[in-house]
C-alpha cells in the first residue's frame, strides 16, 4: 500500500478541517484518540462479531469497509499529529479472531493515548491492518475506499457538516 500517499491525502484534509474551524493540531491528541475510539467501536457494531446473543447477520461488507476506512483516516491523522508518517507497519503476524483483535485495537489506542511513542503507533496500525485482514479487506479495497471516502470528508467540510 502505497502509505505515503495516504499520509499525505490526509494531511491535505487536516489542514483544510483545521483552517476551516481555527483549530490547531496539538489541541487535538484527545479528541482524536476519542473519535478513534468511537469509530473502532462502530466498525464493531457493523461485525456483529461479538454479539454472540444475536442471529442477526453483520452489515454488507461496503458499510463495514466504510467503518473500517474511517479508523483509518483517524489513525493516519494521529500518525500525523505525532511525527510518525514515514514508519512501516509490518510487525510479528498477530493471530486471533475479530473479537480478540478488538480488543487488542482497544488496547492499543489507549497504550498510545498514555505513551504516544513510535513503537505504540506502530503496534496500533499493525494491529488494525491485521484487523481488516481478518475482516476480509485487501489492500486495494482499502486505499480505494479511502480514496472515495477521503473525498467525501472534503466535500462534507463545504457543506457544513
Amino acid at each position: 500500500m502505497d502509505w505515503l500517499k495516504l499520509f499525505t491525502m490526509q494531511e491535505q484534509l487536516d489542514t483544510y478541517i483545521q483552517t476551516n474551524h481555527q483549530i490547531h493540531a496539538n489541541d487535538l491528541f484527545d479528541k482524536k484518540i476519542l473519535a478513534l475510539l468511537v469509530e473502532v467501536g462502530e466498525l464493531a457494531n457493523e461485525t456483529r462479531c461479538f454479539k454472540f446473543w444475536s442471529n442477526k447477520a453483520p452489515s454488507e461488507k461496503a458499510v463495514i469497509l466504510e467503518e473500517y476506512v474511517d479508523g483509518v483516516h483517524f489513525i493516519l491523522s494521529i500518525g500525523i499529529d505525532l511525527g510518525y508518517t514515514k514508519e512501516t507497519f509490518e510487525g510479528e503476524p498477530i493471530e486471533g479472531d475479530a473479537t480478540a483483535l478488538f480488543n487488542l485495537v482497544y488496547e492499543k489506542i489507549n497504550q498510545l493515548k498514555k505513551e504516544p511513542t513510535v513503537l505504540n503507533y506502530k503496534e496500533l496500525f499493525t494491529a488494525f491492518l491485521r484487523l481488516g485482514e481478518v475482516l476480509g479487506f485487501q489492500e486495494e479495497d482499502i486505499q480505494q475506499a479511502y480514496f472515495e471516502k477521503n473525498k467525501v470528508n472534503f466535500t462534507r467540510q463545504d457543506t457544513n457538516y
